[in-house]
């Protein structure tokens, strides 16, 4: 049996959290014990526990990939409990720590974003090179996208494997159950339904979206409904903004919901319109899983997500009015929306399950075992 040590110092349930909560799901467990290190008090620990790891708490990562603190506490933790191979979500104190235990290392980039000046050009470049690839016998990147910004940076491309993320399927509702969630939410019949699911932070692009309602508004479109659920420090923000551009009518905040398999079965089209971060958006993937078209951002890995004008539509970040331009091409063609979706949801099993997914990860830890030993 191979140990693996998955090390991610996120408090909150995010991206990478997502991403290791999926490879549980559908991990060999015939051949691999996984174990997790967390900040104390995460919000992972439950589910990592319920999914089947053993999870230790650590103190010194909460929320920052660097701690000399935190790299002597996952030091022990490492000893104590002897793993074949680290991973690690980030988290460089997990990736020295690991290198002075001598363990084997996987480090995944989960994020795609400007690469600054300072990793682009010397001595920045050279230190940033260095740092990754000493730390690391693998960097996983999850989109292309990830794996242009650490080539940007110095990292050598014969380091890095891009393996993107995957899935499980969303279950579909009943007919029933759809209408009944379209009468809760007072969705009008016959109206075209987007959603963006993301948290709510600047550089997801809600205000772009909040331009592109009032212009349709302005074009006299009535015949549409868009529901934003999550929550983020931008909450506030946003929802004065949807006040001031008086769209209140067609985008709704729906804030924090548990139901969001629920949501996406409702659902015409799906919508991500970010400017930073993104990679291989698990939220798109989803969507995908059911059949849904999406809009959205040509930034970061959005691109090799969304196949434009087949599975979707890709429109220049930042750009409210290309958006409302594809909201409403979607909304006047419901033939071509239906036939995307449909090329969605093979373009989801062909790529984006999560059998691909932990298949494709566990080949690069027995292909770095093997050398190990």
């Amino acid at each position: 049996m191979i140990r693996v040590m998955n090390v991610i110092s996120d408090t909150n349930i995010g991206g990478a959290g997502r991403v290791l909560l999926n490879y549980l799901r559908y991990a060999d467990r015939s051949r691999f014990e996984l174990l997790a290190a967390l900040p104390r008090g995460s919000m992972l620990k439950a589910p990592l526990e319920e999914a089947g790891a053993l999870v230790y708490e650590v103190d010194g990562i909460a929320d920052r990939s660097w701690s000399r603190a935190g790299m002597g506490a996952l030091k022990r933790l490492f000893r104590e409990t002897g793993p074949d191979l680290v991973h690690t979500h980030g988290c460089l104190s997990g990736r020295a720590a690991a290198r002075s235990c001598r363990i084997p290392v996987v480090y995944s980039r989960h994020s795609a974003f400007p690469v600054p000046a300072r990793l682009r050009y010397p001595p920045g470049r050279w230190v940033n090179k260095l740092v990754n690839e000493r730390c690391a016998d693998r960097i996983i990147a999850v989109s292309p996208a990830a794996r242009d910004n650490l080539v940007q940076g110095g990292v050598s491309p014969n380091k890095i494997t891009v393996v993107m993320n995957g899935t499980a399927p969303v279950p579909r509702t009943s007919e029933e159950e759809r209408a009944a969630l379209r009468e809760e939410l007072s969705i009008p019949p016959g109206a075209v339904v987007f959603g963006i699911f993301a948290r709510l932070e600047d550089y997801k692009g809600h205000l772009y979206l909040v331009e592109a309602v009032r212009l349709l508004m302005e074009r006299g479109r009535k015949d549409f409904t868009v529901l934003a659920a999550g929550t983020g420090p931008f909450e506030e923000e946003l929802a004065h903004a949807v006040q001031n551009a008086g769209v209140g009518d067609r985008l709704r905040l729906l804030g924090f919901r548990s139901d969001v398999a629920a949501l996406l079965n409702i659902l015409d089209v799906q919508l991500n319109c970010s400017y930073g971060t993104e990679a291989t958006s698990m939220a798109l993937l989803e969507g995908m899983s059911l059949g849904l078209p999406s809009i959205a951002s040509d930034y970061g890995g959005n691109p090799w997500v969304v196949e434009d004008s087949r599975t979707g539509l890709i429109f220049p970040s930042r750009d409210a009015a290309a958006l409302a331009d594809a909201m409403e091409r979607l909304m006047d063609r419901p033939e071509e929306r239906q036939a995307m979706g449909r090329r969605a949801r093979e373009r989801y099993e062909n790529s984006f399950t999560g059998e691909a997914f932990a298949k494709n990860t566990e080949s690069i830890y027995l292909d770095i075992l093997k050398g190990a030993k």
